[in-house]
């Protein structure tokens, strides 16, 4: 587990998040469960789409470039829809509905994931 902070303002988006980087890990990401924690997220790594079936509740999700900027964020996505990150995703950060909101997350912010 890993935390994930805005380096503009050093607001922590998430004390926990779990990196999913298999396939497997990816695939299955926050299905089955019936709600996310405060202050928990996943990240999918590699990852330029997510869907949202099967799942219980809305998401925010922050698709971020190589480097960790910004490139889009998905605010409280529901369940059963499918989402792109578009140019230069290369990753997804998925948190509770209205995490992005709350943390004054703006595109080009850059999130940093640090050993907490």
């Amino acid at each position: 587990m890993v935390g994930a902070v805005n380096q503009k303002n050093d607001r922590q988006l998430a004390s926990e998040v779990r990196v999913a980087r298999s396939l497997w890990a990816r695939f299955w990401g926050l299905m089955g469960r019936r709600s996310l924690h405060e202050a928990h997220g996943v990240l999918l790594t590699p990852c330029t789409s997510v869907h949202t079936f099967f799942m219980r509740f809305p998401i925010d999700v922050v698709f971020l470039d190589r480097n960790g900027r910004v490139v889009k964020i998905i605010p409280a996505m529901k369940p059963w829809r499918t989402a792109l990150g578009g140019r230069g995703a290369r990753s997804a950060l998925e948190l509770e509905a209205g995490a992005a909101e709350a943390k004054d997350l703006e595109l080009g912010d850059v999130i940093t994931l640090a050993d907490g």
